[in-house]
C-alpha cells in the first residue's frame, strides 16, 4: 500500500511542478468578472474584425474579376443593351450601365430638360457613389478596433496594477509571490489590446487602398459609358479596339454605330 502511494506522489509531482500557475485562465479567474468582461469584449471585436476582413477581401476581389471581363469583352458589343447581358447581375458594372440606360430613357420625359450631359454626368456619379458606400460598409468598424481597443486592453492592465496594489498594502510586503498573479493579468490584458488592435489597423489601412484602386477602375468606365452615350456609340476606350479597328478607313461605313436601346425599366 506504501509503495503505491509513493509511486502514485512521483506520478504526480513532474505534473505539479509544470502547472503555470500565472497562465492566461489562471489570470482571468483571479481577475475575476472584469477579466473576463474585458477578454470577451477583445476577442469578440477581433472575430468580427477579421470577418468583415474577408467579406470584404471577397467582395472587393468579385469586382477586380468584373473588371477584368468589362476589358475583354464589353466594348464589342454593338450597344449598351447587348453589352448588359455580358456582365452579371448584379456587379457593380452591370449597375452602373443600367442606370446610364435608365438616365438616357428618364431625359426625354422630363418636362422642363436639361441638359444631356449634365443630366447623364449626376446620374452616373450618384451611381458610382452609390457602389462606393457600399464598399466602405464595414470599414468604420474597424477603425474603431484599431483605436479603442488598446484602450480597453489598458483598463484591464489599470484593474490588475489596482489589485496588486491592495495585495501589497493587505499583506504589508511586496514579494514577487503576491503580487505576480495580479501584475501578469494586467500585462495579459495590454498583450491583447494591442493583440486586438494592430491587425484591424493594418486590414482597415489595406482594404481602403484597394476600394481606391477599384473606384479608380469603376471611374474610368463611368467615364467611358458616358462618352459612349454622348456620342451615340462612336466614342469607345482604345481598349476595345478589335478587328474592326484595323480596317481601312476607305472601307468604313459613313454612319455611326447604332445608338444605344433605350428602355423603360432597368436592364435586370
Amino acid at each position: 500500500m506504501g509503495i503505491l502511494a509513493l509511486t502514485a506522489a512521483a506520478a504526480a509531482a513532474p505534473a505539479a511542478a509544470n502547472a503555470n500557475p500565472y497562465g492566461l485562465w489562471e489570470a482571468l479567474e483571479q481577475g475575476g468578472l472584469i477579466a473576463w468582461s474585458v477578454f470577451i469584449i477583445l476577442v469578440a471585436m477581433s472575430i468580427f474584425s477579421f470577418y468583415i476582413l474577408f467579406t470584404k477581401l471577397m467582395q472587393q476581389q468579385k469586382i477586380i474579376n468584373q473588371g477584368r471581363k468589362v476589358r475583354a469583352s464589353f466594348w464589342n458589343s454593338a450597344n449598351l443593351r447587348e453589352a448588359a447581358t455580358k456582365l452579371e447581375g448584379k456587379s457593380a458594372y452591370r449597375a452602373i450601365v443600367d442606370d446610364a440606360i435608365l438616365a438616357q430613357d428618364q431625359h426625354g420625359k422630363l418636362t422642363d430638360p436639361i441638359d444631356q450631359h449634365d443630366w447623364m454626368a449626376n446620374s452616373l456619379q450618384r451611381s458610382q457613389g452609390a457602389i462606393a458606400s457600399r464598399l466602405g460598409e464595414g470599414l468604420a468598424f474597424l477603425a474603431t478596433v484599431g483605436s479603442t481597443a488598446p484602450f480597453i486592453g489598458l483598463f484591464g492592465t489599470v484593474v490588475g496594477i489596482y489589485r496588486a496594489l491592495i495585495k501589497i498594502g493587505a499583506s504589508g510586503q511586496a514579494s514577487i509571490d503576491v503580487v505576480a498573479g495580479p501584475v501578469g493579468e494586467a500585462l495579459i490584458m495590454t498583450a491583447l489590446g494591442l493583440v486586438v488592435a494592430v491587425p484591424a489597423v493594418l486590414a482597415y489601412n489595406w482594404l481602403i487602398r484597394r476600394n481606391k484602386s477599384i473606384m479608380e477602375d469603376l471611374a474610368a468606365f463611368t467615364n467611358d459609358i458616358h462618352g459612349y452615350i454622348m456620342s451615340n456609340g462612336a466614342v469607345k476606350p482604345k481598349m476595345a479596339s478589335g478587328p474592326a479597328a484595323k480596317t481601312p478607313a476607305s472601307t468604313r461605313p459613313a454612319t455611326a454605330p447604332a445608338e444605344p436601346v433605350r428602355t423603360t425599366d432597368r436592364v435586370s
